[in-house]
């Protein structure tokens, strides 16, 4: 136990999902929307660039991958990485690569992450590929997904099997919402998943952190050839890729950050903007839905914002029971409300699972909630609940200022009094075996050259002014403006920034000033 103070902004921090959660494809449809990837290019392997490489790295830098195919139009490898960037002598891990080769001529390679921290980028690329880039990217660069560190199908976090799981996520706390009593409940069941963390994943936990998975990330640069990286991150993967700017700012290509994290806010003020874009979103939707004709609430935004209220009200209070035996409470309903909030594609489910709820039925709640969680018929897909604890609980610097956790729950509950009843709880963190190492502060990558931000107007998971502020902090940052709802800006149908980013990672032509697409 790092005996971390126990602040009480429990989703803090904790709702920053990746591209897949702003998938329309809440039980797979979107897959079958991707048309079948062309015939295999013939394997290609590399010789490593290993320019300017520390002795003690170049059995690392210095491998040579084996592919294998993986999938139609896919092949992949494992590359090799030290446990500790610090002492690389002492164990290695494995990172899990997927390469779809460019249809057309390659010019390079382009990494891409889905945010998380926890997401798979095996699974993106290799899934939805289209989903991911546009043609013109595909055709003209190696598109690579990885799982970083702790994720997925490389060395992973491992904590809980799936019925402790759906314990951990969909348990109701017996004691009253708010009370020191359910706050021990809540704690207690942290300290447990923590301690299952602890003892199944073989030694890992100190070293999932943001700064290693970026160290990681110049190396499959290496290994794969490139001399520099370019690169694409969603979400979390803004954070990701400005740090691999900061620690490598010779190396950085053409970096293209969308959905961007401020890596100068802190852990309270991250969950205060979030509270406040997410019920930005819910506004949003309840404005689209009231317009439809088909909406379960009626009359304003604001009286059908108080239904709603009333709604969770009584699922908190009288929890809805699913057909497989589990009971709806409002943080359940409340994880679906957020997943269904990543899209504007996604708002009919909300609607729908609205309109269920209303007469006692969870189903469709309970399909949001575990599509955020990763779960599927009684399983989890992946880990990364477990992997997105383990990053944040080691990036986010103590925070023990009840001043200012006071102020910040002020202001969540003025600016979102429908999520704010919902949102606090005691810190996960505070029981994690390991302290924090992050730090929390500008990235400027002086000498990384033109890095593009892309943000969303009304982005309820990473809010506007985060792109706006990441943009201002970088020493050539160029802001690309999506009007919009919805998580992340590229690839959404909007011609204005998908020729924005595509011109600056094809032919790196660097928009003169910021570029606002209506």
């Amino acid at each position: 136990m790092n005996n971390r103070p126990t602040s009480r902004l429990r989703r803090a921090v904790a709702v920053i999902a990746g591209l897949a959660a702003a998938s329309v494809a809440l039980s797979g449809c979107l897959y079958a929307m991707i048309p079948e990837q062309a015939d295999p290019q013939p394997s290609v392997t590399n010789a490593p660039d290993t320019d300017g490489v520390a002795e003690d790295l170049m059995p690392f830098y210095g491998q040579t991958l084996t592919w294998t195919e993986c999938g139609t139009g896919f092949d992949c490898t494992d590359v090799t990485a030290p446990l500790d960037w610090e002492n690389p002598g002492e164990g290695d891990i494995t990172l899990s690569v997927v390469r779809h080769q460019a249809t057309g001529t390659a010019q390079g390679s382009l990494l891409t992450n889905p945010g998380g921290p926890g997401a798979s980028g095996v699974e993106l690329i290799r899934d939805s590929l289209d989903f991911a880039v546009g043609a013109d990217l595909i055709e003209n660069y190696d598109v690579i997904g990885f799982d970083p560190r702790g994720v997925g199908e490389s060395t992973a976090v491992t904590c809980f099997d799936a019925a402790d799981m759906d314990d951990y996520l969909y348990t109701i706390p017996e004691a009253k919402r708010g009370s020191a009593e359910w706050e021990a409940e809540l704690l207690e069941a942290h300290q447990e998943f923590a301690d299952a963390c602890e003892a199944n994943s073989d030694g890992i936990l100190p070293y999932i952190t943001t700064i290693n998975a970026a160290r990681d990330m110049d190396l499959i640069r290496a290994v794969l050839g490139d001399t520099e990286l370019n690169y694409l991150g969603y979400s979390y993967g803004t954070f990701l890729g400005a740090t691999y700017a900061s620690l490598y700012p010779e190396k950085a290509g053409r970096l293209v950050l969308d959905g961007a994290i401020d890596p100068a806010v802190s852990g309270l003020e991250v969950g205060a903007t979030q509270a406040l874009g997410f019920e930005s979103a819910l506004r949003a939707y309840m404005q689209d839905c009231l317009d439809s004709g088909e909406c379960p609430f009626n009359g304003s935004v604001d009286e059908a914002m108080t239904d709603l209220g009333a709604l969770l009200a009584s699922v908190d209070a009288s929890p809805l029971q699913n057909g497989d035996g589990r009971m709806l409470g409002a943080d359940a309903l409340m994880t679906g409300i957020i997943a269904a909030l990543y899209s504007a594609d996604s708002w009919s489910y909300l609607t729908q699972a609205f309109d269920e709820a209303l007469q006692g039925d969870p189903t469709t709640a309970f399909v949001l909630a575990d599509f955020y969680n990763g779960r599927e018929n009684g399983s989890y897909l992946d880990n990364s609940s477990e992997a997105f604890r383990a990053y944040n609980c080691m990036d986010y610097p103590v925070e023990d200022d009840p001043a200012a956790e006071a102020a910040t729950e002020a202001e969540i509950t003025e600016g979102a009094p429908t999520i704010a009843p919902y949102w606090n709880g005691p810190d996960s963190c505070s029981v994690w075996p390991y302290p924090p190492t992050g730090t929390r502060g500008e990235i400027t990558a002086e000498g990384a050259g033109p890095i593009l931000v892309v943000g969303t107007t009304n982005d309820p998971a990473t809010p506007y002014q985060w792109s706006e502020s990441l943009a201002k902090q970088l020493e050539e940052g160029v802001l690309i403006t999506r009007v919009g709802e919805g998580h992340t800006g590229y690839n959404k149908g909007n011609v204005c920034v998908d020729d924005a980013v595509e011109a600056f990672l094809l032919d790196d032509v660097v928009p003169e000033t910021d570029v606002r697409c209506e």
